[in-house]
């Protein structure tokens, strides 16, 4: 227990966790006004008269508690001149009628000093409400976080999920339309150098270019290549509105190669468009 003096009317005591150990004193103890509690009260302020010469006969106290770190608590004793400027907040304490014996040694009224002791351990159990306050609101704030990290990392997983359902998607469609092919019969050669303007610059994959003298068309072959579908489906779109698709297998374009002429080979498109 350690006293300060802050002025001739005013001493600050300060508790250390350790104090309240030696004592066999807990917080929790203090609430319920203990004989420890009383003692530790009256060895304060005798220690504090003889060390300092504090002396307060009928003179009354004001003590403010202030909580401090590492469970330490520091009391403000303030000897007050008008009693009705006390706050409600801090006790009163007087000084027993009779005087000393002798200069050396003081005895406190037992009735003042248990009084005394009531009223601080009063304030200590408003400390230690605030600090369980204080302790469940910190507590609140972390299972917020933890409520904030959980609904992150589920957002995050459910991004993922739809990254990979969507990566999954694309890979089936690739798998789906790798080798698409698409056929067109044209009835002139020069429909066929018309669309491959209109293609040139937004399709760039493989085609082939056919004609059949027997019946004198001409047949596109229009390969996805590394087009995305959507791209594909857009090319095949347009060459919908020069000539007419016609189902293709692979036995048909077999029988393409081995019957008919092969024009341009790989890059008609290309070819035309540079015509």
């Amino acid at each position: 227990m350690k006293l300060e003096k802050l002025n001739d009317n005013q001493i600050r005591c300060t508790l250390t966790k350790a104090d309240l150990a030696d004592r066999q004193i807990k917080l929790s103890e203090l609430a319920y006004g203990s004989e420890k509690a009383k003692s530790l009260f009256r060895d304060m302020m005798l220690q504090a008269n003889a060390e300092f010469g504090f002396e307060a006969n009928d003179i009354p106290l004001m003590i403010e508690a202030i909580p401090m770190p590492n469970d330490c608590i520091v009391l403000i004793i303030t000897k007050v001149s008008d009693p009705e400027e006390l706050d409600t907040r801090f006790s009163k304490f007087s000084e027993p009628e009779d005087e000393f014996a002798d200069n050396e040694s003081m005895d406190l009224d037992e009735d003042a000093l248990a009084q005394g002791a009531e009223e601080i351990l009063q304030i200590f159990n408003e400390l230690k409400k605030k600090d369980e306050e204080s302790k469940k609101e910190s507590l609140d704030g972390q299972e917020n976080k933890l409520d904030s990290i959980l609904e992150e990392n589920a957002d995050n997983e459910a991004d993922k999920i739809s990254v990979d359902e969507k990566n999954e998607q694309q890979e089936n469609e690739a798998a789906v339309f790798g080798d698409l092919t698409k056929m067109f019969e044209f009835n002139d050669f020069d429909t066929v150098e018309r669309l491959s303007r209109v293609l040139n610059g937004c399709y760039s994959g493989e085609n082939d270019l056919y004609k059949d003298d027997r019946n004198n068309k001409y047949y596109l072959l229009i390969h996805k290549s590394e087009h995305t579908p959507a791209e594909f489906n857009k090319v095949c779109n347009m060459a919908s509105e020069y000539a007419k698709q016609k189902n293709y297998t692979k036995s048909v374009g077999a029988y393409l190669n081995e019957h008919n002429d092969a024009i341009i080979v790989n890059d008609a498109i290309q070819v035309l468009a540079d015509l």
